[in-house]
């Protein structure tokens, strides 16, 4: 069953295509990734599914909502972990949880009840009267994830969401949404441009570049639809090595995404 279907979706900017007529489904209870360069339309493509951008063709289903016409329908089936922190730096981890649980109507007690499972679940539940500011960035992302479950939602998206984090808080982040993912089955649909993070977490992937989806499957099959023997020989053999001159070939990006990802220098 799918929980998300995509038809023909574009999104334009003036005379720029940012996304260009792309078509995908993602099961319920599936891992999903995108997995492109910086500017190939992975965060444009999110923004049209959760309502933060209308789409100028094509069409989408969100637990068989339609963002456009059904906006607060589809904002209670979902979470979301922005690139950039969105957490309230001047309010303690449980502050931030209660306003999340008051703006999407949990109740009360309910939402105290998820609070504290969710904190222990991201271990913040000991510093839970902590000002945010006082976290560090691998802290700051745990809270945003469990702030982004807190109303029990079906799916949970993730633009870039380990950017700037160091390895091992990578591996603890996903160990959590791999273990919510088996135990409560929700969808996960996230972004990236590290080639080991969508090669070890995702069930499926989509390769996306200059707005278009240009080959979708399991790692192991895309590696066969290349002819080659890894994810990243199959994503260069997929999008070239020179795409995007301005910023460095994908050769570069690939090989800096697995140095952050590894510590290796």
């Amino acid at each position: 069953m799918n929980i998300i279907e995509v038809k023909n979706l574009t999104k334009k900017f003036k005379n720029f295509v940012a996304v260009d007529d792309i078509s995908f489904d993602i099961e319920k209870g599936e891992i999903f990734a995108f997995l492109g360069p910086n500017g190939a339309g992975k965060s444009t493509t999110i923004k049209m599914l959760t309502t933060l951008a209308s789409p100028t063709s094509g069409s989408i289903k969100l637990n068989d909502f339609d963002p456009t016409k059904n906006p607060d329908d589809v904002r209670h089936s979902f979470g979301i972990v922005f690139q950039d922190q969105s957490l309230d730096d001047e309010l303690t981890a449980w502050e931030n949880m209660e306003f999340h649980g008051v703006l999407y109507n949990v109740p009360k007690k309910l939402r105290r009840e998820r609070t504290e499972q969710l904190l222990n679940f991201v271990e913040l539940w000991d510093r839970k009267d902590n000002l945010v500011k006082e976290f560090s960035g691998g802290m700051k992302r745990r809270l945003e994830i469990a702030r982004g479950l807190l109303h029990h939602p079906k799916i949970i998206f993730l633009d870039e969401p380990t950017l700037g984090l160091d390895p091992q808080t990578r591996n603890h982040m996903w160990n959590y949404l791999q273990e919510l993912n088996k135990t409560e089955g929700i969808t996960v649909f996230f972004t990236t441009h590290y080639m080991e993070e969508a090669d070890k977490v995702a069930q499926r992937i989509a390769v996306i570049d200059h707005g278009k989806i240009i080959a979708s499957g399991t790692s192991k099959e895309l590696q066969n639809k290349t002819n080659t023997s890894s994810l990243e020989e199959a994503f260069l053999t997929l999008t070239g090595k020179t795409i995007r001159e301005q910023e460095g070939s994908a050769l570069d990006r690939v090989r800096m995404a697995r140095r952050s990802w590894t510590g290796r220098k």
